[in-house]
């Protein structure tokens, strides 16, 4: 069976010198075994990826442009 998908796009936050950290600790923190978390960021948030490891989760990454990457989390 497949996991619950959550999707967030901070593009805007940074954008608007917002920070998201705590926004995506939030939406996170009841994400289940095999659940997704699907990360829209304007750079590869590479600081972020040994937290949510912290947390259990595993990750794919994928630059769509200069300015976009799309970044996959998934719960262990």
């Amino acid at each position: 069976m497949e996991g619950t998908i959550l999707e967030m796009d901070v593009r805007e936050d940074l954008k608007n010198k917002q920070e998201p950290f705590q926004k995506i600790m939030a939406a996170i923190a009841n994400l289940q075994s095999k659940d997704i978390f699907l990360l829209h960021a304007p750079f590869e948030p590479i600081p972020l990826y040994g937290v949510l490891a912290s947390q259990g989760f595993e990750y794919t990454a994928e630059k769509v442009s200069e300015d976009y990457w799309k970044i996959t989390f998934t719960k262990k």
